[in-house]
C-alpha cells in the first residue's frame, strides 16, 4: 500500500431481487447471505470490497435474468434476522 493510503474496508450492502433464489445459488454470492422474504423476494446482504465488487456482481444479476429490485447501502452496525448462508 502506498504510503498515506488507508487500508479501505468494504461496504455492506442490502441487494434485493424478485423471486426466492434456491441453496444452489449460495457459492454463486460468495460472502454474501441471503434471506427469503415473504413478500417472495430475496435480500442478499454483505460487505463489498469497492465498486468494481458491486458492479460486477450487478452485471451477474442481470446476466442470470433476475430482477433487480433495489441496492442500499448500509450501516455494518446493522443486524438481519433470518439470513441463511
Amino acid at each position: 500500500m502506498a504510503e498515506g493510503q488507508k487500508k479501505s474496508t468494504p461496504t455492506i450492502y442490502e441487494i434485493k431481487i424478485k423471486g426466492h433464489l434456491d441453496d444452489r445459488w449460495a457459492d454463486w454470492f460468495e460472502g454474501l447471505t441471503f434471506t427469503h422474504e415473504s413478500d417472495g423476494t430475496t435480500t442478499l446482504y454483505g460487505p463489498l470490497t469497492d465498486q468494481a465488487a458491486l458492479h460486477g456482481l450487478l452485471n451477474g444479476i442481470r446476466d442470470l435474468g433476475l430482477p433487480l429490485l433495489s441496492v442500499q447501502q448500509v450501516s455494518p452496525n446493522r443486524k438481519k434476522e433470518n439470513i441463511y448462508e
